[in-house]
């Protein structure tokens, strides 16, 4: 019984979300289609120096994608809708 609602939860986390949890998070895939992003970080402290450097590059910058192709094609794989608005019309966009 119990492998059997650990199934149903499974499944269902593969469905559809809704048009605007797929519109968020599918603005960060456009944005990392754009340009990479990254952080530096440096610091010393009682145990020593700290240092770290991330970088996020995506296939869709390597491949020189349309950020606005990337954001609509993201949001219907994700929720089986089109965007409420073109990726270029949204305030929050900042590319």
């Amino acid at each position: 019984m119990r492998r059997a609602g650990l199934l149903v939860l499974t499944l269902a986390a593969c469905g559809p979300v809704s048009r605007e949890d797929a519109e968020a998070a599918c603005l960060r895939r456009a944005e990392l289609a754009l340009h990479p992003r990254g952080q530096v970080e440096l610091g010393t402290g009682s145990t020593g120096t700290h240092t770290a450097v991330e970088i996020n590059l995506s296939s869709d910058f390597i491949m020189r994608r349309d950020p606005a192709a990337v954001y609509q094609s993201c949001v219907f794989q994700k929720s089986g809708e089109m965007p409420s608005r073109p990726l270029y019309e949204r305030p929050d966009w900042r590319g």
